[in-house]
């Protein structure tokens, strides 16, 4: 199961109460005030993990909170602090707060930690309010609320190249064929219900190229605007260094113009607002052991007009696939290097 949306509430644990106490002990002449403070509530804290990757545990357990602080107690004794409750995430996945939809964290690496809600800070007791003109004092204070907050969490993928085109163009079975991914495979349209990861790797054991591929669901027009499986996945698009266009050039999709559909992934692309039609693009013409002649020369003339590297493969008698693959591990290298040197050129 892939769940990539959830809504969790989080309740830090309050402060415990301030005690107030006065110390009455044999042979010591003075007493005086001796009441401890309360122990601070425990946090909700969050931290990306790589062994998670799917928000599903949190569609079924969607309140957590934390335990509060102890009350403070005579003899100066300071409560003890509550503890705190870990919320583990996949990497990938972003916070944001659902009342005002501020992004509160992008979990971009693994092993990153944030306090989402912190705990109150514990009731001071009666011996802190105690001064030279003021010696019994029977001020205390009760313990501070912990945060209480509601999040939206939405998990992203992070892959290095995405596939993407019309439904049934030959995604699932390209990603099965480049990587151990087995994704589900048949003649009907959005056979992908959620996004599929395979680790593609290239080149020997000394100069080996490995990248993360994402098999996106297949977009049609107003995905956008949640058309088909719309919007949903689109959003797995946006942290991909290179897209992957795949064209069916064969007759199996009944669509005649090849144009009319690059154009129209490449319109629901821009039309999403994440800059994605910005993104590196390869074009792949799809299924050429069955190829429709015509729809692959106007293929050809549209890539060339528009200045794009067209690769042909049959993921099913494998042509042309390890060409495409050595492509795109050259293309995420020279796309990984130009963000290394952005990253360093950024530094002080």
């Amino acid at each position: 199961m892939f769940i990539d949306e959830a809504k969790i509430r989080v309740k830090a644990g309050d402060g415990g109460n301030g005690c107030m106490a006065f110390r009455r002990e044999k042979f010591v002449p003075r007493g005086g005030p001796s009441g401890g403070d309360g122990g601070k509530g425990g946090d909700v804290i969050m931290e990306s993990s790589e062994r998670h990757n799917t928000l599903v545990h949190f569609r079924f357990n969607p309140e957590y909170k934390a335990q509060r602080g102890r009350h403070g107690e005579g003899s100066n004794k300071t409560g003890r602090e509550g503890e705190d409750v870990l919320l583990k995430v996949p990497v990938g996945t972003i916070v944001y707060d659902d009342e005002t939809g501020e992004k509160v964290f992008d979990f971009s690496g693994p092993d990153q930690r944030i306090v989402i809600a912190r705990g109150g800070r514990g009731g001071r007791g009666n011996a802190r309010f105690a001064t030279s003109v003021h010696q019994a004092p029977r001020e205390h204070e009760p313990g501070r609320p912990g945060e209480e907050h509601t999040y939206r969490l939405e998990l992203k993928l992070l892959a290095d190249v995405g596939l993407v085109g019309y439904p049934n163009v030959g995604k699932s079975t390209l990603i099965s064929r480049i990587s151990a991914a087995r994704p589900k495979i048949a003649d009907y349209p959005f056979t992908t219900l959620e996004p599929n990861l395979g680790v593609v790797a290239v080149g020997d054991a000394k100069n080996e190229v490995s990248f993360v591929v994402a098999d996106i669901p297949g977009l049609i027009e107003g995905a956008h605007t949640g058309a088909g499986l719309g919007a949903q996945f689109l959003r797995h698009i946006e942290r991909t260094r290179l897209l992957v266009h795949l064209v069916d050039v064969s007759d199996s999709s009944g669509r005649t113009d090849v144009t009319n559909d690059v154009e129209v992934i490449v319109g629901e692309l821009g039309s999403f607002g994440a800059h994605l039609e910005e993104k590196p693009m390869l074009m792949v013409a799809s299924k050429i052991d069955v190829a429709n002649k015509d729809k692959l020369a106007k293929l050809k003339r549209y890539c060339k007009k528009q200045n794009v590297e067209l690769y042909e493969i049959s993921a099913v008698t494998g042509k042309g696939i390890e060409e495409l693959k050595f492509a795109i591990a050259d293309e995420v290298e020279k796309l990984r290097e130009k963000e290394l040197l952005a990253a360093s050129e950024q530094k002080p």
